[in-house]
């Protein structure tokens, strides 16, 4: 059921209008208080803060799914600008606010170097993409 945004899907779920949802965050405060049972998580590791539920793959789904986020710029940039950008970016990583962030978002370190970074979205879009052809979701 498609929703404008996580706090309508939140409303419809804790009103009774759908029996479960999937989102990355904003449902924590639910589990934490009891509201809400939280069943999957679809990461590579299950999660620090509910070690008990178990992640998709460990279910047999075979599904990883994460939440990584990273720096692109125009292609041909001079290699001094993107090594001042990924030193400030790595730098701005290990900083404690930030760590407190991931916490509350749930979510795991996850630094890839540039080139690593490259190969990793370039895979994912291909893998992605299969799945979206393969279920008939892709646009004709």
């Amino acid at each position: 059921v498609p929703f404008k945004g996580n706090a309508d899907l939140q409303a419809a779920l804790l009103g009774g209008h759908v029996m479960a949802q999937s989102d990355a965050s904003g449902w924590d405060k639910y589990v934490d208080a009891g509201q809400m049972r939280l069943l999957v998580t679809f990461g590579e590791q299950r999660t620090q803060r509910w070690p008990e539920v178990p992640t998709a793959q460990e279910l047999g789904y075979g599904v990883v799914s994460t939440s990584p986020y990273g720096l692109a710029g125009p292609k041909g940039m001079d290699p001094a600008v993107v090594k001042a950008l990924h030193d400030a970016f790595k730098k701005a990583m290990d900083e404690p606010k930030h760590m407190e962030v991931l916490a509350q978002l749930n979510q795991a370190v996850w630094y890839r170097s540039g080139e690593d970074y490259k190969k990793w979205a370039g895979e994912t879009f291909a893998k992605d993409k299969a799945l979206i052809e393969r279920l008939g979701l892709a646009a004709k």
